[in-house]
This record gives structure tokens, C-alpha cells and sequence, in this order.
């Protein structure tokens, strides 16, 4: 994919990324590591909890939304810059959940001050192939205008 600047962008663009497995071992490592509670790390604890079964942490979906973003989905020629961010989890991602993001350009705000940049709202959400929304997103990003090229007449005479 070409890299997109500021400019490139309209409110109403709408992208998809690839697809990603989450698998159970996953969940287990990421729950370990960073989210160590019973739903996340325990079967037969997830069973009787509020999940009814092992549930993915919120932060595990959101960390591979994101890869899925970077890698595949929105590729901004200087990186995702967050600016502010609010995201729900309407359904626990659970292990074997095959998931892509569907993200849409919702406002385009350039900066009054320094032109060279502005702000983008997108919306996104995570999905199953079976159309369950594991994940709800907003984010605001700082993003860049292209780079002017410099014209013939700039360069410098000898």
C-alpha cells in the first residue's frame, strides 16, 4: 500500500485490514504477562464468571487491532500518531476468534497554526468473520501534509 499523507484522506474513506487468528495460547501469555486475572488465564474460573468462558483481554484485542492497523490497514507515511482515543469491548474476544478491522474517516480538522499537519478522526471496529463486534473504536491522530517537492526554479544556480 502507497503511504498516505493528510492530504490523501476524505471524510468517508473507509478501510479493511487483513485478518488475524487469536489463539488460545495467546491470550494466556498476553493474560500473564499484563492482564494476569481468572477470565483471561483460567478455563474453568472463566466458566463461572461474569464471561461465561476464556475471554481475551480488552488490551489483547486493542494491541492487535492496532497491529492489524499498522500492518495492514491505514498506512500512514509517518507512523500513527494517536492524539486521544476511546474504545469499547461490546463482546469478549474469545480463543479461535478469526478478526479484521473496518476503519472509516469520520472528520478531517487541519491545524489553524502549523499547517504542515492536521488531525483525523477514524472510527473503527474489530470484527469476527461471523460479524460480532469484539471491539468499538474512535481515535483522533496527528497526522502530516505531503512534503512539498522542491521546483526546478529552487534549486541553486553557479
Amino acid at each position: 500500500m502507497n503511504p498516505l499523507w493528510l492530504d490523501d484522506l476524505a471524510v468517508g474513506d473507509r478501510f479493511r485490514t487483513d485478518e488475524y487468528e487469536i489463539t488460545q495460547e495467546e491470550i494466556l501469555a498476553f493474560a500473564g504477562r499484563y492482564d494476569p486475572q481468572p477470565f483471561h488465564l483460567d478455563e474453568e474460573a472463566a466458566a463461572g464468571s461474569f464471561f461465561q468462558g476464556l475471554a481475551a483481554s480488552g488490551w489483547h484485542t486493542a494491541a492487535v487491532t492496532m497491529r492489524l492497523i499498522v500492518t495492514s490497514g491505514l498506512p500512514i507515511a509517518t507512523g500513527i500518531i494517536g492524539a486521544g482515543v476511546e474504545l469499547s469491548w461490546p463482546s469478549p474476544t474469545r480463543p479461535g476468534d478469526v478478526v479484521h478491522a473496518e476503519i472509516t474517516v469520520t472528520e478531517i480538522t487541519p491545524s489553524r497554526s502549523k499547517p504542515d499537519r492536521g488531525f483525523v478522526t477514524i472510527g473503527y471496529e474489530t470484527v469476527t468473520r461471523t460479524g460480532e463486534i469484539r471491539q468499538r473504536t474512535t481515535a483522533t491522530l496527528l497526522m502530516f501534509t505531503r512534503p512539498s517537492r522542491p521546483s526546478p526554479s529552487d534549486a541553486p544556480r553557479s
